[in-house]
This record gives C-alpha cells, structure tokens and sequence, in this order.
C-alpha cells in the first residue's frame, strides 16, 4: 500500500506524511478520533467558523515540526532520522489524550489527570502495539530524552503546539489579531547549549507572537459567551453526574456512561487499563447526543440547562477586576430559588462564580531565548526594548459571575 499520501491544509496548503509509521499512527483509532473534538469547545457560538478539530491542528503541528528539523540541519546541526521522526510523532500525538470540548470537561470527566496524563498513556499503549517503535517520541514528549532541546519543540512557550493553534485558531474564527509569521519564526530558529532559541533578527517575530497570543486569549479563548458557553456545559455534565450517583435514571452512550456514572480517582484511572479504553472512544458527539436528550429530562435543573445551551441562551457573565459583590451573589440566588421553585443549591447551577486567568508568557517556565549576535543567550524580556513584554510576563486574574439572565428582568 501506498503511504506517502498528501493532505490539502487550508492553513498551510499541501502537507505529506513523512513516514510509513507516521501514516499508520495518522490511521489508527485513538488519533482518528480526534476528528470528532472540536479545537476550541463551544467557540462556534460566537465565532461560527471555529469548527476545526484536534486532528486538523495534530497535522498542522506536524507539518511546522518537520519544518523546523529542516532549518535546524540547514544549520549544521546533526539530528538523525530515528530523532527526526521520533519528535515529529511527539508533536503529532501530542494531543491524543484531549477529551470531549477541548479544556472545559477535563476535569470533571476524571478529577487530577491532564490530558498530558493521557496522551503520555496512550502514546506508551502505541508503543506496545508497534513494537517499541514509538519509545524515543515518548522519551522526547516527557522530556526524558537527552537532547533537550527536541523537547522544547513539542512543549515550550514556543513550540510548534502554540505555532499551529495560534495560526489555525485565528484562521477559522477570523480574529486577524491571532495571525503569526511562523515562518519567519521558523526560519530564525536555532540550538545553543542544547537549548532552541531565537536568532536576534526574528526577535520582533516572537514579540509579536506574544502579543497575538494575548489578543487571542481575550478575544477568543477568554471571551465572555465562550465563557458563559462552557461554564453552562460544566455545570450540565456536573448535574448529570449528580442525579446518576443518586440513582437518578440518565441517559448516556456506553462510553460517557464509563465516566459519568461512578466517580473514577486519578491512581484507579492511570491502573486500571479499562477505563483508559473507554475514554479512547469518547468525543464530542457523547457529549451532545446527551444534552439533546437531557433537554427532556425530568429533573428541572437539567433539563432547563440543558435546553438553555441547546438554544444558545447562555448565562449573562460579568468579567471584573475585583471580586464580585456577595450580597448581589446572594440576591441572585434569592431569585432563583423563588423564580424556579428550586432550592439553593439547584439554584447555584443558575448563579456562581469563579476565576479566570491570563499568562501570555511565563518567565522561567521553557523561557524563549534569544541568540545574540555576540552568541549569548538572553530571555526575550531582556533582550527586547519593548518594554510591554514585561506586562505579557504578569499572570491576569479576573473575576467571572455567571447568572440565568432572565433574573436581571426581576431586579429590574
């Protein structure tokens, strides 16, 4: 069989799969799967574009990566084919353990484990069927490998992970904002002291990669009905869970059933190899098929949020710098125990709080480095003389109140 196919990216237009082993990882069940979860959750309802998947941007990182290891052996640098094709599996896998809707179910599907967790145990699952070829992707993925820097490649503050996401995400939502030259990037990539950093002339490149992915952070992966739209899924499937622990009849497709229906703790899950099957068969589609059905449910709390989300009426989220007033929690609640004859804990699915934060760069967390003309290294909050990457380097905190908006009418 012929394996050396060609994929049309609307990003980066015609991209080849390297490798027989890379095409037969591309074909199996677990990355297969990743075509059936959204990139990014519930975005769809404001952005109507952004209904790419996990697959697609596998691909795109995949395809930068193998740019990447070109320029670097322009260079002089010796990176053999095993490595080469071993960090192009590492970023290709790298996402093969998300969940359903992206980063707002990871918790509450199995508390304790990052999709990290799960792609690390898959990817050691892969290993095993293909006879231990996978052994030096892992090695690189959990940056065990002795060559750090091929690390730094599949996860860092500049990786290829963030190159395609940035790129692909800004594309499909249309926010211009997020559009980077990973080109040019790419192409002023180099290795010192097994260290990758950035030739001093791409420096205004990385800069303005900071600042995109900040944009794109509030505009998009932080923008309020992005927020409402996966805090009112959150609060459904935590619902759910509810009622199914209380011995309450709710209707599941066997795999979200796995999950939902008795709590599974983090050591039981990365043990007992069962339960890593059943979560290789969930997506998206478990999700949703639930919710519609839920929509008709008899208990009152699911099915009103439920039916909420189907229609897109999402709660009202007020984002603010400081914590939100707990009296006008209070009265909310207040309100909503009257409004829907519920009590004050069903009427916290209708009224909460929480918190949102914001690193566009963290320093001394897989720092981007900078190589000087005179050879030395430097972070790129020292290298550059803009001072607004001191700023980027902040952690933004803000504050979210979420509420049903019909009981804004009743203060009203």
């Amino acid at each position: 069989m012929n394996k050396k196919k060609i994929i049309n990216d609307p990003v980066y237009g015609f991209i080849s799969i390297p490798t027989d082993l890379v095409f037969d990882l591309i074909e199996h069940p677990y990355f297969q799967r990743l075509r059936y979860i959204k990139q990014l959750g519930m975005t769809h309802l404001v952005y109507p574009g952004a209904l790419h998947t996990r697959f697609h941007h596998a691909l795109g990182a995949m395809y930068l990566m193998g740019m990447a290891i070109e320029i670097l052996r322009n260079k002089g640098h010796e990176i053999s084919h095993e490595e080469e094709e071993a960090v192009i599996i590492a970023i290709l896998l790298h996402d093969v353990g998300h969940g359903p809707f992206s980063h707002a179910l990871e918790e509450i599907i199995v508390e304790g484990i990052s999709h990290e967790d799960i792609s690390s145990m898959l990817m050691k699952k892969l290993d095993v069927e293909f006879n231990g070829q996978l052994t030096m992707a892992i090695s690189i993925f959990n940056g065990t490998y002795h060559r750090k820097f091929l690390h730094q490649l599949v996860s860092s503050q500049l990786d290829m992970d963030r190159m395609d996401y940035l790129n692909r995400d800004s594309f499909f939502t249309g926010v211009s904002e997020g559009v980077i030259s990973s080109d040019r990037i790419i192409k002023m990539l180099n290795v010192k002291d097994d260290q990758v950093a950035i030739e001093e002339k791409g420096i205004y490149s990385v800069e303005k990669f900071l600042i995109a992915r900040r944009l794109m952070y509030w505009q998009v992966y932080l923008h309020k009905t992005v927020i409402a739209a996966e805090q009112l899924l959150a609060k459904i499937l935590k619902r759910s869970r509810e009622l199914a622990l209380m011995g309450e009849p709710v209707f599941t497709t066997p795999a979200l059933s796995h999950f939902l229906k008795k709590p599974i703790s983090r050591d039981a899950f990365m043990n007992e190899d069962h339960h890593l099957e059943a979560f290789a068969t969930l997506d998206d589609t478990d999700i949703m098929a639930a919710v519609k059905v839920w929509a008709g449910h008899s208990d009152f709390v699911l099915s009103k949020l439920c039916q909420k989300l189907v229609n897109r009426d999402l709660y009202k989220v007020d984002i603010t710098n400081t914590p939100p007033d707990q009296q006008f929690i209070a009265k909310l609640t207040a309100l909503a125990q009257k409004k829907y004859n519920i009590t004050a804990h069903e009427a916290s699915y209708f009224v909460f709080d929480d918190d949102i934060g914001n690193d566009a760069y963290k320093p001394g967390d897989g720092n981007i480095r900078i190589l000087m003309k005179d050879g030395t290294l430097k972070d790129i909050t020292a290298a550059s003389d803009n001072s607004n990457l001191e700023a980027l380097a902040k952690t933004v905190k803000k504050h979210i109140l979420c509420y049903d908006k019909q009981l804004i009418e009743l203060i009203e």
